[in-house]
């Protein structure tokens, strides 16, 4: 019983996600047509760049490159700017998820270092991490499980996509850099750590690799190609990192095709969700979110609209506000929760505080002026 528990509470969505499934196969028996509920092009570009992120992490480039950033730190406002930006570009090619992965952990070592720290500064770094990633993910169609879904069943063009999201992800930047000055100007000195060389070969081959996975996203090469050049690659160099793929977000995508593709063919549920979402395609979207969390939210809804770019703008708007909003701030915490210094409750004070206000500043203009088209 205990092993359920655990698994329960470290995979809830997948959980959900599976009842239900399994509920709605009891209202449309599984037949034919559910061979064609999953987007297999989805489901292939999500684990290449899972396994080639995975690559590129295990030959140490993101710690390279963070520890050549924060060389320039030298306050620990300039360091939580710093540690917001990594995540915020980071984001936008490795996954709000992965970028979080990567440098909370750092975040909570830097600072293990640094004498006479408010826990108030760390615990505001990583809620602005976290909040950055999750805005920075809005940028580009890898950045997040939802922008890749939502690009390839819309068939958008990288035009379609850029003209929906600039604009709030650029307001949604300012708003950070505006929250970064709340840090103090405490001086202090980042931690200096050794750092292997990269392996060159290793890291060619996953720079390949994630060079391929970006071109199957922009449809320039086939799907197939992609999954041979991410199994291939890996297993060649190291077989071991194809247990690092997150398997569950997978599986989650795979019950919630079936969820979805069961219940579009329930003539009464069509009509429901048909007629809820007409004109409020933005709104009903993010609100749906914060309960369920964005990525099941965008392939819930999918089937129910055909205006891609406002149920684009309204999930990514949706991973702000509640803690489950998006499955990456979710990580966040658990990370910092983890740590012996933490402080929950403040951190989910802090959490939420700006995390609504990013939704009010992001949602309602986006709603009143109807971005989403």
């Amino acid at each position: 019983m205990k092993p359920i528990v655990q698994f329960i509470k470290a995979q809830p969505v997948l959980v959900i996600s599976g009842l239900a499934a399994l509920v709605t196969a009891f209202l449309v028996p599984p037949d034919r047509e559910w061979l064609g509920y999953c987007n297999t092009t989805v489901l292939i570009e999500l684990f290449a760049l899972m396994a080639a992120v995975a690559g590129l992490r295990s030959v140490g480039l993101f710690e390279v490159i963070s520890q050549k950033l924060l060389q320039k730190a030298g306050t620990i406002r300039r360091l939580g700017l710093i540690f917001m930006l990594l995540c915020f570009f980071s984001a936008m090619l490795v996954t709000n998820d992965v970028a979080l992965l990567t440098f909370v952990p750092l975040t909570l070592l830097v600072f293990a270092e640094i004498e006479d720290v408010d826990e108030k500064s760390r615990i505001f770094v990583i809620v602005l991490e976290t909040a950055a990633a999750n805005l920075g993910s809005m940028m580009t169609p890898i950045g997040n499980p939802q922008n890749l879904y939502l690009f390839d069943a819309y068939k958008l063009t990288m035009w379609d996509f850029l003209r929906t999201m600039a604009l709030p992800g650029g307001i949604g930047l300012i708003c950070l850099l505006l929250l970064v000055l709340v840090l103090p100007k405490q001086p202090c000195k980042a931690a200096q750590r050794e750092t292997e060389p990269m392996a060159k070969v290793q890291t060619a081959v996953f720079a390949a690799i994630f060079a391929v996975c970006l071109l199957a996203v922009f449809r320039i090469v086939p799907d197939w190609v992609c999954l041979i050049a991410a199994v291939l690659g890996t297993v060649l160099v190291n077989w071991r990192l194809l247990g690092k793929v997150d398997y569950a977000l997978l599986a989650t995508f795979v019950c919630f095709f079936v969820f979805v593709g069961n219940i579009g063919r329930i003539d009464a549920v069509r009509a429901f969700f048909s007629s809820i979402l007409e004109g409020r395609e933005v709104l009903v979207s993010a609100l749906l979110s914060q309960g369920i969390s964005n990525v099941p939210a965008a392939v819930m809804l999918a089937d129910f609209t055909d205006k891609g770019t406002a149920l684009l703008l309204g999930v990514d708007i949706g991973g702000f506000g509640t803690l489950i909003a998006s499955l990456a701030s979710l990580i966040a915490f658990q990370i910092y929760r983890q740590d012996e210094k933490a402080q929950p409750m403040k951190y989910m004070l802090w959490f939420s505080a700006v995390n609504f206000g990013l939704l009010a500043v992001l949602l309602i203009p986006a709603v009143l002026l109807g971005t989403g088209r």
